[in-house]
C-alpha cells in the first residue's frame, strides 16, 4: 500500500466523526405544559409544544410557547442592538423542559428538569464583549422559583437565572430574529444550523398582544439550544 493511500486510511479511522455530522430535528408535541410549572404559568402557555430530537432520535428538550407575550408596539425592526424593542425585560415567553443535562449559551450546565424561559438583555460591560453582536436572551429559571406571570425585575430575573446553572451567571439561550418565511403558515417548527459556529436552533412563531391592537401579530423567533458562544 503506497504511502498515500495509508495517510487516507488512518485519517478516516482516527477521525469517523468528521464523516456524519450531527443532525437535530423537531416535531409538534401535542403535550400540556409539565404540571412543574405553577399554575399562573401554566394556563399561559399553549396547550401544546414543541419537541426537539437528537441524532438518534431521542428527546433534547421540550418547548412550550406563552399563548401571547405582551408587547409595547408592532414588530419594526432591531433598535441598535436590540433585535426585540417591543418586549419588556422580564417577559414571559414560555418554559422549557430538558429530558437530560443540558447546556446554556454559555457552555454552563443546566441540570434535568423545568425551567420558565423570560426575555432578557445582554449588559453592556466589558465582560460580554464579543459575544454576540445583539443584546437579546431568553433566561432560564427553575420552575420552582419561578410562579407568578407578571415580568420580573432585572436583579431578580438573573439571580434566579443563575441558580439553574449553579453559578453567578445567569443561565442564557441567545435570542435571533427569523425570517417570516420560516415559520410555516400551519404554525410547524423549523431547525436552523450553523455550520460555523456548530449551533442549532429551533425557529418558533412568537405571537404577540400588542398594546392597543386587537389584531394578532407572530414574531418569527430562533432560540439556540445547542452550541455555545465560541470566545
Amino acid at each position: 500500500m503506497s504511502p498515500f493511500r495509508v495517510t487516507c486510511f488512518l485519517a478516516i479511522a482516527l477521525f469517523p466523526a468528521v464523516v456524519r455530522a450531527q443532525e437535530y430535528k423537531v416535531e409538534v408535541l401535542k403535550e400540556a405544559p409539565p404540571a412543574a410549572l405553577s399554575g399562573a404559568i401554566r394556563v399561559a402557555l399553549d396547550d401544546q409544544g414543541y419537541r426537539v430530537l437528537d441524532d438518534q432520535g431521542k428527546p433534547y428538550a421540550d418547548l412550550w410557547l406563552r399563548r401571547a407575550v405582551p408587547a409595547s408596539s408592532k414588530p419594526s425592526g432591531p433598535k441598535g442592538a436590540v433585535l426585540f424593542p417591543f418586549l419588556e425585560e422580564g417577559e414571559l415567553l414560555g418554559a422549557l423542559r430538558f429530558a437530560a443535562e443540558g447546556h446554556d449559551y454559555r457552555d454552563q450546565s443546566i441540570t434535568k428538569g423545568v425551567y420558565t424561559l423570560r426575555y432578557g438583555l445582554q449588559p453592556v460591560n466589558g465582560d460580554h464583549l464579543g459575544v454576540s453582536v445583539n443584546r437579546d436572551y431568553a433566561l432560564l429559571l427553575p420552575a420552582a422559583k419561578d410562579k407568578d406571570l407578571p415580568s420580573l425585575k432585572k436583579k431578580v430575573l438573573e439571580e434566579r437565572s443563575a441558580e439553574s446553572a449553579g453559578s453567578s451567571h445567569p443561565a442564557v439561550l441567545i435570542l435571533f430574529a427569523a425570517a417570516e418565511s420560516a415559520v410555516k403558515a400551519d404554525s410547524s417548527p423549523s431547525m436552523a444550523h450553523d455550520a460555523e459556529k456548530n449551533t442549532w436552533g429551533v425557529v418558533l412563531p412568537l405571537r404577540l398582544a400588542v398594546q392597543g391592537e386587537s389584531g394578532a401579530f407572530v414574531q418569527a423567533v430562533q432560540l439556540t439550544l445547542i452550541g455555545a458562544a465560541m470566545n
